[in-house]
């Protein structure tokens, strides 16, 4: 079921981006196809597809949350474009394919994070992608720019450089994390929330409930995959934590233990969820997709 749902989704924020990245002028081509290479060579758009599983559950269209699953994804997408430089994780692999600054050079690496970054907001902003009104909208701006910035993701990225070969415990680890790869996660499925027009403080705090688990069982399960799968099914360098030594969920609580622990977190997910009807079954299957993921 997730399948056709992830296929669907996949499908419509793909459309929605793919007008973005035409240059205005032919001297920025070079940019834009390094702008377009990082975001359409694939991804699993497991961000997009909470923006539009949240909109669902409460009652709109998925098509109404286009403009936050292309912002989420732009923001993801300059991430990692950044996050690969080799002034940071160095990485040469990412989605089965070489990085950003691999296949142009370091130079229109960090240009093109630089413009997709800006580009999430014009997103989140234009009209043509979803038809929230202004007070609405402004709520959107403000929760995609502190989960990106550094009281989010980008103090996430901060904190992990400063962890390595340092011995975290569990508390310090997940404070990382709800930063690097959490607040993303919690932004999109708060704002596919907002772009339904209909979210009630009540929903809203049922969904920061549950995106906060999976955002945490999403990292949970990605350390668990640097241990077990293969650099061919990962898309990227398996076995690069361990590598750096980096502190990860494995190391600390042991392997079984840190699937045990993501099974705990999904199911406080779907706690969470209990209020809603059947229009959250994506959210739900969600849930149990991230846990169970391969790759």
């Amino acid at each position: 079921m997730i399948d056709a749902y992830q296929a669907s989704s996949q499908a419509r924020v793909n459309a929605a981006l793919d007008p973005l990245f035409v240059a205005p002028s032919p001297e920025m081509n070079r940019l834009y196809e390094a702008m377009r290479y990082s975001v359409m060579n694939g991804g699993k758009r497991v961000r997009p597809l909470l923006a539009y599983a949240a909109c669902e559950a409460l009652g709109a269209s998925a098509e109404q949350a286009n403009g936050a699953a292309c912002a989420v994804e732009l923001i993801h997408a300059y991430s990692l474009v950044h996050d690969d430089l080799p002034a940071m994780d160095d990485d040469d692999l990412r989605r089965g394919q070489p990085t950003t600054h691999k296949a142009f050079d370091e130079a229109y690496a960090i240009l093109a994070g630089d413009g997709l970054q800006s580009l999430a907001f014009s997103a989140l902003l234009d009209p043509r992608l979803s038809s929230v009104n202004a007070e609405i909208r402004l709520r959107m701006v403000t929760t995609l720019a502190q989960a990106a910035g550094p009281a989010g993701m980008v103090g996430g990225q901060a904190i992990d450089m400063g962890s390595v070969s340092l011995k975290l415990d569990q508390k310090a680890l997940e404070h990382m994390h709800r930063h690097k790869t959490g607040a993303l996660i919690e932004a999109a499925v708060q704002l596919g929330a907002l772009a339904s027009g209909r979210a009630q403080p009540a929903q809203l705090a049922a969904l920061q409930t549950y995106s906060q688990a999976i955002g945490l069982a999403f990292q949970v399960q990605d350390d668990i995959l640097d241990v077990e799968s293969d650099t061919a099914t990962l898309g990227k360098r398996q076995g690069a934590d361990i590598a750096r030594d980096k502190p990860t969920y494995p190391a600390l609580l042991g392997l079984d233990a840190a699937k045990a622990y993501a099974l705990e977190l999904r199911d406080q997910a779907l706690a969470a969820l209990r209020p809603f009807d059947a229009a959250a079954e994506p959210l739900r299957n969600l849930a149990r997709y991230i846990v169970e993921r391969r790759h």
